[in-house]
């Protein structure tokens, strides 16, 4: 039997290595594959992750303001994102309301009380194998960027099987994720073709340090009409109305403030 000295040391060396993995990868793409790979050792084959920077909005959002990272089969994806699905997904509705992790026991006990529309969902999922896992919600660290993942396990184990799994490895578990998405937080992404160009993100620097228009101009050795021309053309890319809102989604993004050089980003 291996005592628990040594296993304390086995799971503390896994965790740094984890964490060098992450703290190493320079892009989404990278963390991603780190993260898919390590899931894997606990029996997790399929992760869907959730990133909202929806603007001035407590709920989840269009589609078009998520960055969605999954392993899923696109039959999947398709009509559950893109349809619009998880607007009626129960644990959707949970980590929309709640942080930390929750397992999917948390439907079961709940089936009597959920919506017709809810149940199609539960239909969908259990016509795809995708019934066993937990989901976990991580604290909202910025007003307008909220962010989850689901995690479920092959059909082989039962939900009672994978919480009796989850109370033994559950913690680490769940610090790998948070630590996955803090590091996503931090890396630059674009949604949709959103990126800007290098003009478009100087001008929202500048307006989001307080310039006007016309100081703006002279920083820039350009004109105003050009300063207002970068503008629009930085919010039709971004989808917002106004430069404010701009400004925060690009912020959001980590498309601005930054010291990474141009040919480096996504």
């Amino acid at each position: 039997m291996q005592c628990a000295r040594c296993w304390d040391i086995w799971v503390t060396t896994g965790m740094i290595d984890y964490l060098k993995a992450i703290l190493a990868a320079n892009s989404v793409e990278e963390v991603w594959s780190v993260h898919l790979s390590d899931m894997k050792r606990y029996g997790i084959d399929r992760l869907l992750y959730g990133m909202t920077s929806n603007i001035g909005s407590d709920g989840i959002g269009s589609p078009k303001d998520l960055l969605l990272l999954s392993n899923h089969k696109p039959e999947y994806i398709e009509p559950f994102i893109y349809r619009r699905m998880y607007d009626h997904g129960p644990m959707v509705r949970w980590a929309s309301r709640n942080t930390g992790a929750c397992s999917w026991n948390w439907v079961r006990e709940r089936i009597e009380l959920l919506s017709e529309e809810e149940h199609k969902v539960i239909e969908f999922n259990r016509a795809r194998g995708v019934t066993v896992g937990y989901t976990i919600s991580f604290p909202m660290m910025m007003s307008g960027r909220r962010s989850a993942i689901g995690l479920s396990v092959d059909e082989g184990m039962t939900q009672d099987e994978l919480d009796a799994h989850w109370e033994k490895v559950g913690e680490e578990i769940e610090v790998k994720n948070t630590i996955m998405n803090l590091k996503l937080l931090s890396l630059p992404f674009t949604l949709n073709g959103e990126r800007l160009t290098t003009r478009q993100r100087e001008v929202l620097e500048w307006v989001g340090m307080g310039k006007t228009t016309q100081e703006t101009s002279e920083l820039m050795n350009v004109s105003a009409a050009t300063i207002e021309k970068h503008l629009r053309l930085a919010r039709e890319q971004l989808d917002v109305e106004t430069s404010a809102q701009a400004v925060l989604k690009a912020a959001l993004q980590n498309q601005i403030f930054l010291v990474t050089p141009d040919s480096e980003l996504p």
